[in-house]
């Protein structure tokens, strides 16, 4: 399977307005935003958990990145709720879950060779830094040098401009914008190749998102197992 896979083109995807996918776990549905590969793939999803839901063990072979979009995200180690963010490096396992129910955005497999930090931010959590024109806060939650993501407020009625010179990946959590002709909501992504900025108008509500400022493929990325 092979969804949106061009990383030269301009890509924006209105998640909230796709059908749902079941998964193979019992009351956990994906909406596919990216994805090369079967089940075990390169892929960029929004997940939802029905409530008492959970998916198996399963060992993250090449890493898994996910902010909790809603709800209370669960495993053995700890719980998430709405705002969390973590990294679980090549090699962890766990048995993802939710009591209640919950909304998630993940990738799996994009993490590049020598990414082995784990990375755990509960709600308000982060490195606050000066925040870009027409934004109110700026928070680092990861950076290693080549990779940085950030959760960025955005205010009401301002134009926001995010250079962009490594390729940039970006989720509206919350709030709305208008960004290449087109109107942008909670849970709109977005992923722009290299030299392609994001210039945007926020709405009135304001907006906030989920931003990763990266190569949109690391070179070094880890490979997928043989079918």
């Amino acid at each position: 399977m092979r969804i949106n896979d061009d990383f030269s083109r301009p890509t924006i995807v209105h998640a909230a307005r796709q059908d749902w996918v079941p998964s193979p776990a019992a009351g956990v549905d994906r909406r596919m935003l990216f994805r090369i590969g079967d089940e075990v793939a390169r892929a960029t999803s929004i997940v939802r958990y029905a409530p008492g839901s959970a998916f198996p063990r399963h060992t993250h072979g090449g890493g898994e990145e996910i902010v909790v979009l809603d709800g209370v995200f669960q495993d053995e180690h700890d719980d998430y709720p709405t705002g969390s963010y973590f990294r679980n490096p090549p090699g962890t396992s766990h048995v993802p879950a939710s009591r209640d129910g919950c909304t998630i955005f993940v990738r799996l497999w994009q993490f590049r060779a020598g990414d082995v930090e784990q990375v755990v931010r509960q709600p308000g959590e982060g490195r606050s830094v000066p925040p870009r024109a027409g934004a109110a806060s700026a928070t680092v939650l990861f950076d290693d040098g080549r990779e940085e993501v950030r959760l960025e407020e955005w205010r009401a009625g301002e134009r926001v401009t995010v250079e962009n010179t490594r390729g940039l990946e970006f989720l509206v959590l919350a709030g709305e914008l208008g960004a290449g002709g087109e109107r942008l909501e909670s849970q709109s992504w977005g992923r722009l190749p290299a030299g392609t900025k994001l210039d945007a108008t926020i709405g009135p509500q304001g907006a906030r998102l989920w931003i990763r400022n990266a190569p949109l493929l690391h070179p070094d990325v880890l490979s997928l197992p043989e079918p």
